[in-house]
């Protein structure tokens, strides 16, 4: 007959695993999923990349101590007040058990819907149902929940409005000019520039901060700050030195206006001229109101040529050479947010599974629970095989249903991306953000540049609702599967 003991710890294996398995399906889908929609990667090269940078950031750099309670919803302490000593660790482990599955099992029916989901968001509701029923309402730091709703309003906004400006400014340097190439060429080296200094701070401030915390570094002193930047800086003069050499042989285009490009913003401008002459036309009514008829007629005519050459033209062999330069930018900026994806999130997974596990095995209750390594290797491999298996139904959401990308809209996009998360981790307050959410906001952002027409409005309504719900979902489930624990345990 298995004790109690062994029941709970092999239950705590099984739903370490298969929340990870769930985060690797819906979150890690979001890091790849705009490479993939743009055809800068097959699907199978996504998978294999992100593997690697999201096993990578799990295992080497995960946190090997992690908050029992993600986020520190509430105290664990305050159950030996309620409960005595040995049942207050079971009733933590049970806690921690419910939470893994209630997560895993919204993200599971979050993926099957094709939905990108906040797990950091689904793993907060789940602790807080169970810190409700177990503690009571008063005993959970509701404003920590609070502040995480605030980033679930923010982030997306923040990265939407970031991808907007950065993809307009690149359309009217590069891809508006009479030679796209030369553009892109010339545009290249400062774009590397930027984004190797972006990613450098990323993975300082939001991928290293596991091990900084295992070895006291405090990230923000002074020397630590100036090394960061003199590191970024650096690589990133290295980065634009080494495209602008690599990019040396890329032939430019003779210099005429075949751009098709050119013809779009032609036609915004006959756009402009026409709402002007209709009002000239409306309050006139002498020979100036007959001019103005007339020019209206022709610019109409205009317009309707230029945006049907727009319309042909999109697909030429200069833009195809641009939008190439861009496939390698976009996979670096992937690579780097899989990274730190990986040694972040994964505590989403482990955290929970760590704290059951010390509780469980040790009888020991604490706001920090040792992250033994083979966690991590669970962590890290389960996030693998979800992302292999199922990642593909959120990847389609994010790369082909909320708008139609190209690799110099996806690089925007996750370009704005790392920005917003590098500003949240920077800020002196800790803005918590999601990194499904605000790599949702930013290729909404990048299609809201090409006007409204160019969203999927039904797709985005749909993924609003399922952020909205999915903290109480993770903790109406969290508190079924604790009652359920609780009859068949304690």
């Amino acid at each position: 007959m298995i004790d109690t003991q062994t029941f709970l710890l092999g239950l705590l294996l099984f739903t370490g695993l298969y929340a990870a398995w769930n985060i690797g399906a819906n979150d890690v889908a979001n890091a790849m999923g705009t490479s993939v929609g743009s055809g800068a990667l097959t699907l199978r090269r996504a998978v294999i990349l992100a593997a690697i940078f999201e096993f990578l950031g799990a295992v080497i750099v995960g946190s090997n101590v992690s908050e029992t309670v993600r986020k520190k919803m509430f105290d664990p302490a305050d159950l030996t007040k309620i409960y005595g000593k040995e049942e207050a660790a079971l009733v933590l482990g049970c806690g921690m058990i419910a939470s893994l599955l209630a997560a895993g099992t919204w993200l599971l029916i979050a993926t099957w819907k094709q939905w990108p989901v906040s797990t950091t968001h689904s793993i907060v509701g789940a602790v807080v149902g169970f810190g409700c029923v177990s503690l009571g309402v008063d005993l959970i730091q509701w404003s920590k929940v609070g502040l995480i709703t605030v980033g679930w309003v923010v982030s997306p906004i923040m990265s939407g409005a970031i991808a907007y400006a950065m993809f307009t400014v690149i359309l009217r340097t590069v891809f508006y000019k009479r030679d796209p190439v030369r553009a892109a060429r010339e545009m290249a080296p400062l774009l590397v520039f930027w984004v190797l200094v972006v990613l450098c701070g990323v993975t300082a401030y939001k991928g290293l901060k596991p091990l900084y915390s295992r070895f006291d570094i405090d990230p923000f002193a002074p020397h630590a700050v100036a090394t960061t930047i003199a590191v970024a800086v650096v690589l990133g003069l290295i980065g634009a030195f080494v495209t602008k050499w690599l990019l040396r042989d890329v032939k430019a285009g003779p210099g005429n206006t075949s751009n098709p490009l050119l013809h779009a913003d032609v036609a915004r401008s006959l756009g402009k001229a026409i709402m002007h002459l209709k009002r000239v036309r409306a309050n006139t009514d002498d020979s100036m109101n007959q001019d103005a008829v007339q020019l209206l007629d022709q610019l109409e005519s205009m317009h309707t040529v230029a945006i049907k050459r727009t319309e042909k033209g999109t697909d030429s062999h200069e833009l195809r050479k641009v939008e190439n330069i861009f496939v390698y930018l976009q996979v670096l900026t992937a690579c780097f947010v899989a990274f730190a994806h990986g040694a972040n999130d994964v505590a989403n997974a482990i955290g929970p599974l760590s704290a059951g596990w010390q509780a469980v095995h040790d009888g020991v209750i604490n706001n920090e629970s040792a992250v033994p390594p083979w966690a991590l290797v669970i962590g890290g491999v389960g996030i693998v095989l979800g992302l292999a298996t199922w990642g593909w139904r959120v990847i389609k959401t994010v790369g082909e249903r909320i708008t139609e990308l190209t690799p110099s809209r996806g690089f925007c996009a996750e370009f704005a991306a790392a920005v917003t998360i590098l500003l949240a981790s920077v800020l002196p307050f800790g803005l918590p953000v999601s990194t499904t959410h605000t790599l949702v906001g930013a290729v909404l952002g990048v299609g809201f540049a090409r006007g409204l027409a160019a969203l999927n409005l039904r797709t985005m309504r749909d993924i609003v609702a399922s952020w909205a719900i999915t903290i109480p979902a993770g903790a109406l489930l969290s508190v079924f599967f604790f009652y359920v624990l609780k009859i068949i345990v304690l």
